[in-house]
């Protein structure tokens, strides 16, 4: 039997927006979460912490796509934090799902792929510790 991915902890929420801005200010100004550094992409977002929670707010101008090919890395997912990346395409393979890797500009180690309902999941591996984490 395959074994289950190994996660250390829930690593970000992703949240899809159509003005970053207006929802970044919501995130910070209403439910009191702060804006951090963010690696420099080239499309509009904010990353905010607090309460031990990280949200990454995404502007988006397409609609949410499903397949594996296809998969919207700005669309709304769960994103969980993991240490081996050598045991993800091994697990995800041995369970028959498909997924795409990338490294994005902060060098994190991506794979993304989906839940059975189409929902999007990242699994990475970061350099290093983000400083806003205890």
């Amino acid at each position: 039997m395959t074994p289950p991915l190994p996660i250390r902890r829930l690593q970000h929420i992703a949240v899809a927006a159509a003005d970053a801005v207006q929802s970044r200010d919501f995130y910070r100004d209403v439910l009191g979460f702060r804006e951090v550094e963010r690696p420099p992409f080239d499309f509009r977002g904010a990353w905010l912490c607090g309460y031990g929670i990280q949200i990454h707010v995404i502007e988006r101008t397409t609609p949410l796509k499903t397949s594996i090919g296809d998969i919207d890395t700005r669309a709304s997912h769960l994103a969980f934090e993991v240490e081996d990346p050598a045991a993800i395409t091994t697990i995800l393979e041995g369970h028959g799902i498909p997924y795409i890797q990338r490294v994005n500009a902060g060098n994190i180690h991506q794979t993304f792929f989906h839940d059975p309902d189409g929902n999007p999941i990242e699994v990475a591996v970061y350099p290093t510790d983000p400083p806003f984490l205890p």
